[in-house]
């Protein structure tokens, strides 16, 4: 037999029995985002904003700058691989990953940590044609039969924006659209590309956006004896100039 047509056949076995066997230990279909607190954040309301109002900006240098810190002064983030394909808010077992295929031993760490750069792209979030949209370049390893597997590569994810009016917080939740490995047989590949997509759907999300905290008022008038208080009532968003525009609706009251 060739050496061209054993590569076809292993190719072709690689992602039958790769794909069927995480189709199979991941319980079926698409790695499921973790429970997200909240409500989707609507766009703003056509016929204008309502009175207590206000605006926060905050633009694509901010971003920027936030990631720029983390790399530089910060541990980069790292997560461990989601091996049991288990949703962290999902009481419902989920099916483990047997043991004969995945395994986080042999000197391997078995994490996916993010880089600043990789695979020809610079982590980052993106605000542009409307959408928040986020590459994410890293490297990772885990253990596949007992031989250490180190893989590199690139995630495309979108970034939505949810209000939890309870927790008075904005949160984002990252939804990994596509994972690109770098240089990884069909059969590497179709056991890592599901474990980088839930692992980063689950062990990411939800991302703390804007605390109510930060925005509240709680001021207390002297002249008048009382507080004014003003607690965060609705927040609603766009992607408008390379800029993230959040509207947030107070509700105001005085006590005594």
């Amino acid at each position: 037999m060739s050496k061209v047509l054993t590569f076809i056949i292993g190719a072709i076995l690689g992602l039958i029995i790769g794909g069927g066997l995480v189709f199979y230990l991941f319980g079926g279909g698409a790695p499921r985002a973790a429970q997200m607190p909240g409500v989707p954040i609507q766009p703003p309301d056509p016929n204008g904003s309502p009175a207590g109002t206000a605006s926060v900006v905050l633009n694509q240098q901010f971003f920027d700058t936030v990631l720029a810190t983390i790399f530089r002064d910060m541990n980069a983030p790292a997560f461990p691989l989601n091996l049991t394909g288990k949703n962290n808010s999902d009481e419902t077992p989920r099916p483990q990953l047997a043991s004969f295929a995945l395994q986080n031993s042999g000197g391997c760490d078995g994490k996916i940590t993010l880089q600043p750069n990789g695979s020809g792209v610079a982590t980052g979030i993106r605000l542009e044609n409307g959408k928040i949209t986020a590459p994410l370049a890293f490297t990772g390893s885990t253990s596949i039969v007992g031989q250490c597997i180190n893989f590199a590569g690139w995630a495309q994810a979108n970034l939505a924006l949810r209000y939890d009016e309870s927790q008075q917080t904005v949160f984002g939740q990252i939804n990994v659209e596509t994972v690109n490995l770098d240089g990884v047989t069909p059969l590497v590949s179709g056991f890592v590309t599901p474990l980088v997509q839930n692992t980063i759907n689950q062990r990411v999300n939800p991302i703390v956006i804007l605390r109510g905290q930060q925005i509240a008022l709680n001021l207390p008038i002297a002249a008048t004896n009382g507080t004014l208080k003003a607690n965060v009532k609705d927040v609603r968003s766009e992607i408008k100039e390379n800029a993230l525009n959040l509207y947030v609706t107070f509700d105001f009251a005085g006590t005594k």
